[in-house]
């Protein structure tokens, strides 16, 4: 059966309704199953062959400035190339990126800069391929008889699950066959998801180029940066947003790049326990969400997100740096990822709501640029703070910042928003641009969500 959309005046079947949704899910899933196993296999495959943390944060720069450039430029040009399209080539490339690197390893022509360039390109390419997913959500899940809220879970659950797997699967790949391998496979997990978003998008209207996107121009982009800027200029609550996640997305990216690596070889016995502890992370994320979807609405999304943005955020760093062991940061990752899982589906939910259809793109991409500026001196600085004043004292300093950034929802006004749908903000755009059909990342589709 097709997975086109239906022709005019016809009911769509249930089973062709759902199934470009069910395709981005499972294109998702694979390719963040594959991504689980780079975070841990690019920073162990650095510190196995150079044995420098301050080199892990090196790579962990060059992988994720140009992504900052990706999301800023690459909003405009989306919905003129086509989401399907880009998506899918994104993630051929992002896997030509990453098979590279363990082929010229074993061939013994692999330098430190190639390394970088490599994952600079991996970086470049993936956040395209990442919004191109995200925008289409509400299309697809209108399509698909469902509500946004539901569908935003879902695809976080789909993604933190995939997460869980593939982190616990790359430590024991890791431990068996060695980072080379996690490589590898990871290269072929971008190649399955671009399969499968290439086959059953095709024909799906919100996936091809939009005839209302217009020629490409200098000008053209600059005016819709301009545009998507001004949007999220004129709302506190998204800029809000937009700053909040920027700060906790570099913390989490020295977290994960360098930080909770250098933990796992000096303190709790290598890869393989790192790749259990964010497999449970992952898990209990993937339960947050779940949880979420079902009885999210039934609480104020200002309490659920500020609590889980807590619990979520600062004591994982302070517990780390506190034991040596793997059984108090299990709990604590276990906590964390409970709250964090409740993240992302507030989030987009209320990015969809505010964000008008025809803006969508490139306002996400101006959010996604903002949300991921820091993530290049994220991975950085932890790796120099590690070299220079020891592991411990660099999670407390990261867990202290951390802290710090998540009290915001509960010290500024502009974070009330979270609890009433706008009137003002999305609506008044939308009658000076064309007409909507309605709105409703990790994101990224808008909200923060990480691959």
């Amino acid at each position: 059966m097709s997975g086109a959309a239906p022709s005019l005046g016809k009911a769509p079947s249930p089973a062709t309704s759902r199934r470009p949704l069910v395709a981005v899910l499972g294109a998702n899933a694979v390719s963040i199953a594959g991504s689980s196993l780079t975070m841990i296999g690019v920073p162990w495959f650095v510190l196995q062959t150079t044995g420098s943390a301050g080199r892990a944060g090196i790579v962990a720069f060059c992988a994720t400035l140009p992504v900052i450039v990706a999301a800023l430029i690459g909003g405009p040009v989306i919905d003129r190339i086509g989401r399907r399209r880009v998506s899918a080539a994104s993630d051929l490339v992002c896997g030509l990126s990453v098979g590279a690197i363990p082929l010229l390893h074993h061939a013994g022509l692999l330098e430190f800069w190639m390394l970088c360039a490599l994952m600079a390109v991996g970086g470049l390419v993936h956040t395209p391929g990442l919004t191109a997913r995200g925008v289409m959500l509400p299309s697809l899940a209108e399509h698909a008889g469902t509500t946004v809220a539901r569908a935003a879970s879902l695809y976080d659950a789909v993604s933190r699950g995939a997460r869980m797997i593939g982190a616990a699967l790359a430590g024991v790949l890791i431990a068996a066959f060695g980072a080379e391998t996690v490589l590898l496979l990871d290269a072929a997990t971008f190649g399955v998801s671009a399969l499968l978003v290439s086959a059953f998008l095709r024909g799906v209207p919100a996936a091809e180029p939009q005839r209302t996107a217009g020629r490409i121009s200098f000008a053209g982009y600059r005016a819709e940066l301009a545009e998507g800027m001004a949007f999220l200029t004129r709302s506190r609550l998204l800029l809000g947003i937009t700053v909040m996640v920027m700060m906790t997305n570099g913390l989490d990216q020295g977290w994960s790049a360098v930080l909770l690596p250098v933990h796992g070889r000096d303190d709790l016995g290598g890869a393989t326990a790192l790749g259990l502890l964010i497999s449970l992370f992952g898990g209990f994320a993937l339960l947050g969400a779940l949880l979420y979807g079902v009885w999210g609405d039934r609480f104020p999304r200002r309490a659920v997100f500020a609590a889980a943005f807590l619990i979520g955020g600062a004591p994982r760093y302070v517990v780390a740096a506190l034991t040596d062991t793997a059984l108090p940061l299990a709990v604590t990752m276990a906590l964390a990822g409970l709250g964090v899982g409740m993240l992302n589906p507030i989030l987009s939910t209320v990015m969809y709501e505010r964000i008008p259809e025809s803006l969508r793109s490139r306002v996400s991409g101006v959010t996604t640029a903002g949300c991921e500026l820091t993530m290049p001196l994220g991975g950085l600085a932890a790796g120099l703070l590690v070299d220079g004043f020891g592991i411990g004292t660099a999670l407390l300093l990261f867990g202290g910042t951390f802290l710090l950034t998540t009290l915001a929802p509960l010290v500024f006004p502009a974070w009330r928003g979270l609890e009433r749908r706008p009137e003002g903000e999305a609506g008044e755009v939308s009658r000076t641009a064309e007409p909507l059909p309605g709105s409703a990342r990790e994101g990224s589709s808008p909200h923060p969500s990480a691959r």
